[in-house]
C-alpha cells in the first residue's frame, strides 16, 4: 500500500467514525421527539452533548488536521478520485471553521439546543414565551459569538446561510425574495377580489384519524418510500431524520378535523426521505451521504407535496381511493371541487398548514426576522411584537397568542438560523426542476394521472438523489436545467395554477 493510500484509508476511518456519532446522536433526537419519557430528557440532552462533544473533538483532532494538511501538498489531492476529493474537500470546509470553536463552548451549546427543543414543545402548547426567552436569548449569543469566531464577509447573517445553502448571501437573497414578492403580493391580492373562490366547507369535519394514517401511508407507498428503510410517526412538528439510506424516519401531524394537513405533511417528509434513501451507496460512511444542501432538499419535498400531490392529475387518479377511505364524507363533492378547494388561496397564521402561493410570504417574514436579529437591531425580547407586525404587514392577518405566532416553529429552538430561506428556495428549484422534467419526461402528468410514480421517482433519483452531497446545489440545477436558479419558473408556475383556479 502506497503511503497515499494508507493516508486516505485513515482519513476515511476516521470520516467513518465521525458519521457514527452522528447516526447516534440523530436516533437519540428521533427518540426524543417522538416520544421518549419526559423526566428522562434533561439526562438525555446531557448524553447527546457528551456524545456530540465527542464528534466534535474528532471532527477538530490534532489527527485530522495533519490528514487534511498532507493532501493538498504536492497535489496529492489531485491523485484522489472523485468522491474522495469532494470527501476531502467537504470536511476541510467543516474543519477550517470547527476548529475556531472551543470544544467545551461547542459541547454546551449542544446540551443548550437540546433542552430547549425541549423546552420549546411545552412551551408552544401553553403559548407561554417568557418562559421560552431565556433559552432563545443564550442561543442567539452563542451563535453570535460563534460567528465572531468563525469570520464573515458583508453581514453576520451570511455566515449562518452558507451553513445550509452554500454560496447564499443577504445580497443575493434580498434580490431573489424581492422580485418573488413584488410579483406574489398582486396575484394574492387580485385572488382574494375574486368571486371565483373554491368551497372548502367539505374539509372541515371529523375524520378519523386511523384511517388517515392508512392513508397516509397508502400514498407514501405509491410514492416509492421504502418501509424496510424507514417508518411513519407521530410529533408535534413533523420532519425527516436520515440516518442512512437504510434508516430514514418521517413524521407528520394528524389533525382530526382536517384531511389533508397530516397527508400533505406525510408527503413533503417522504420527499425529504426519498432523497436520503436513494443516494449512492458508495457514498455511505461519508459526510456526503446527504442532500447537498437544504435548498435542494427542501425542492424535493415542496415537489411532492405541492407539484405532484396537489396537482389536478394525482387527485384524478387518487380521489376515489380517499372517498372510499371515508365512505359518505366525500361521496358528493366532485373531485374537481375537491382539487380546487386544496389549493385554496387564504392568508393563515399558520406556516406548515400555509397554501402553495402565501407560504413564500411565511417564508419571508421568517427571513427578515432572522436578519434583524443577526444585525441585533431587534432583541429576542420583542419578537413576538415583531413578529406579529409582520404578519399584519406582509400577510393581513394577527396570531391572538405566540403559540401560534413567534412559537410555532421549531427551528430557533435547535438553533436553526439561517434555515429557513432555503424552504423558499427549494420552491424556486422545484419549480425550475419541474420546467425541465416536463420536458425531459413528456408523460410527466399522464404518470401522476395514473398513479404511476416510480417513474417520476426514478427521473430524480438519475438527477439528484444519488449525487448526494458529492454535487453542489448549483452543479445539480445547472445541470439539470442549463441555467443557475432563476424564481421566473416559480412565478410563472404559480400564476398559470392559481390564475386557472380563480378564473383571473
Amino acid at each position: 500500500m502506497s503511503e497515499l493510500q494508507s493516508k486516505l484509508a485513515e482519513f476515511r476511518q476516521l470520516v467513518a467514525k465521525i458519521k457514527s456519532y452522528e447516526e447516534a446522536i440523530g436516533l437519540i433526537y428521533w427518540d426524543m421527539r417522538t416520544g421518549a419519557p419526559k423526566k428522562g430528557l434533561a439526562s438525555r440532552s446531557e448524553v447527546v452533548g457528551q456524545l456530540s462533544g465527542e464528534s466534535f473533538k474528532l471532527s477538530v483532532s490534532p489527527q485530522m488536521g495533519e490528514l487534511l494538511a498532507y493532501f493538498p501538498e504536492n497535489g496529492r489531492e489531485d491523485e484522489l478520485d472523485t468522491i474522495n476529493r469532494r470527501v476531502v474537500r467537504e470536511t476541510r470546509k467543516e474543519y477550517e471553521r470547527s476548529v475556531k470553536i472551543p470544544p467545551d463552548k461547542y459541547q454546551a451549546y449542544v446540551v443548550l439546543t437540546s433542552q430547549a427543543e425541549s423546552a420549546w414543545e411545552e412551551c408552544k402548547h401553553t403559548s407561554d414565551y417568557a418562559k421560552f426567552q431565556p433559552y432563545l436569548e443564550k442561543i442567539v449569543a452563542a451563535n453570535l459569538e460563534f460567528i465572531d469566531l468563525w469570520g464573515y464577509e458583508g453581514t453576520k447573517y451570511n455566515t449562518l446561510l452558507d451553513m445550509y445553502e452554500p454560496g447564499m448571501t443577504v445580497e443575493k437573497l434580498d434580490q431573489v425574495f424581492g422580485a418573488l414578492r413584488d410579483k406574489l403580493v398582486p396575484l394574492v391580492s387580485a385572488i382574494a377580489s375574486s368571486r371565483n373562490a373554491p368551497a372548502t366547507s367539505f374539509l372541515r369535519q371529523r375524520f378519523d384519524i386511523e384511517k388517515q394514517k392508512k392513508f397516509s401511508l397508502f400514498i407514501l407507498g405509491q410514492m416509492g418510500y421504502d418501509f424496510e428503510a424507514g417508518r411513519l410517526d407521530e410529533t408535534v412538528h413533523p420532519f425527516a431524520t436520515g440516518l442512512n439510506p437504510g434508516d430514514v424516519r418521517i413524521t407528520t401531524r394528524y389533525l382530526p378535523e382536517d384531511v389533508v394537513s397530516a397527508l400533505f405533511g406525510t408527503i413533503h417528509e417522504g420527499g425529504h426521505a426519498l432523497y436520503e434513501q436513494n443516494i449512492s451507496s458508495d457514498l455511505i460512511g461519508t459526510n456526503l451521504c446527504t442532500g447537498t444542501s437544504m435548498g435542494i432538499h427542501e425542492s424535493q419535498s415542496r415537489f411532492w407535496e405541492n407539484m405532484v400531490g396537489r396537482s389536478r392529475e394525482f387527485w384524478n387518479r387518487y380521489y376515489g381511493e380517499l372517498q372510499r377511505t371515508f365512505p359518505g364524507q366525500l361521496d358528493q363533492v366532485h373531485v374537481e371541487d375537491f382539487y380546487r378547494g386544496i389549493n385554496e388561496v387564504k392568508p393563515s397564521l399558520i406556516r406548515i398548514e400555509a397554501d402553495e402561493l402565501t407560504y413564500n410570504l411565511h417564508i419571508m417574514i421568517r427571513y427578515e426576522i432572522e436578519k434583524a436579529l443577526f444585525s441585533e437591531s431587534v432583541k429576542v425580547a420583542d419578537l413576538p411584537e415583531f413578529w406579529n407586525s409582520k404578519y399584519k404587514e406582509y400577510l393581513g392577518v394577527e396570531p391572538s397568542n405566540d403559540g401560534e405566532g413567534v412559537l410555532q416553529d421549531v427551528h430557533w429552538s435547535g438553533g436553526s438560523f439561517g434555515y429557513f430561506p432555503s424552504y423558499a428556495l427549494g420552491n424556486m428549484y422545484a419549480a425550475q426542476i419541474r420546467h425541465t422534467m416536463r420536458q425531459k419526461l413528456p408523460q410527466f402528468d399522464e404518470l401522476a394521472e395514473q398513479g404511476n410514480l416510480i417513474p417520476i421517482k426514478k427521473w430524480l433519483t438519475d438527477e439528484i438523489y444519488q449525487y448526494g452531497k458529492l454535487l453542489t446545489p448549483n452543479e445539480i440545477i445547472t445541470q439539470i436545467s442549463g441555467e443557475e436558479l432563476n424564481p421566473d419558473y416559480l412565478v410563472a408556475y404559480l400564476e398559470d395554477k392559481y390564475k386557472e383556479i380563480y378564473k383571473l
